[in-house]
């Protein structure tokens, strides 16, 4: 998460300490606890509590940019604020849909992440893909497998890359939405359709992503080995990659 300094900003030099717990205590600490709720998931809590007590100010614009960057799509913010109107009141999802519609102006509806959701975008990983990718964790680093949807927008793929190991390790792909392409070195690519399973080996060159005209989600499980990493590699050909119907 970027390091959050709108308190010290705005209020340092007038509340200094309450500059500081809105900046390093709720940011810094319970904002960034990814590993017990996610980005996108304190961003859907933050709106409704904003919209529930009446706080339309730019602060509730702002958590709701921060939602659409956290992936709640157009038509998921539209339904919250519906379902949200029966608890929070009537005028107050008028107001939640106003600021709505500043915020998701003239966006074309994200199509991609199937029945697991569309997730944050991947940014940690941006320079290992062409095109936009988005990630959404579905167990945590410290389960005994790692399990996370990843969704690559229409054209999207990832680098050419070895998931390293000495013992074990890999990966397993499913499939979950849309149409997608995977291609071990050597070998013919393969089209991934919903359902379809790839077990990657360890130490295997290898490429995955979406089609040119289509998003494509994946389930990607990294399986448990000894001395695992992974190696980057170059980005999969234009011309090779445009061969691809």
């Amino acid at each position: 998460m970027v390091k959050q300094t709108a308190g010290r900003n705005i209020l340092g030099d007038v509340a200094p300490k309450f500059a500081e717990l809105n900046d390093d205590v709720l940011f810094g600490e319970v904002w960034s606890r990814e590993d017990k709720l996610s980005l996108r998931d304190r961003s859907l809590v933050t709106v409704i509590c904003l919209m529930s007590k009446g706080l339309f100010d730019s602060s509730f614009k702002s958590h709701m940019e921060n939602a659409k960057k956290n992936g709640i799509t157009k038509s998921e913010m539209a339904e919250i604020i519906t379902h949200a109107a029966f608890y929070a009141g009537w005028p107050n999802a008028w107001a939640a849909f106003r600021v709505m519609k500043e915020v998701y102006t003239d966006e074309e509806e994200v199509k991609g992440g199937g029945m697991f959701g569309l997730g944050a975008p991947n940014d940690a990983f941006a320079q290992y893909f062409v095109g936009q990718s988005y990630l959404k964790p579905l167990t945590s680093k410290d389960d005994p497998l790692f399990i996370a949807n990843v969704t690559f927008e229409p054209g999207c793929r990832n680098n050419w890359h070895i998931n390293k190991a000495t013992k074990g390790g890999g990966q397993i792909l499913i499939a979950v939405d849309g149409q997608g392409w995977y291609q071990r070195e050597g070998e013919e690519v393969q089209k991934l359709l919903p359902g379809d399973v790839v077990v990657v080996p360890a130490n295997v060159k290898h490429w995955h992503g979406a089609g040119k005209d289509g998003w494509f989600s994946h389930l990607a499980i990294e399986l448990p080995g000894e001395n695992t990493s992974n190696e980057w590699l170059e980005p999969v050909s234009e011309e090779e990659y445009n061969k691809l119907k």
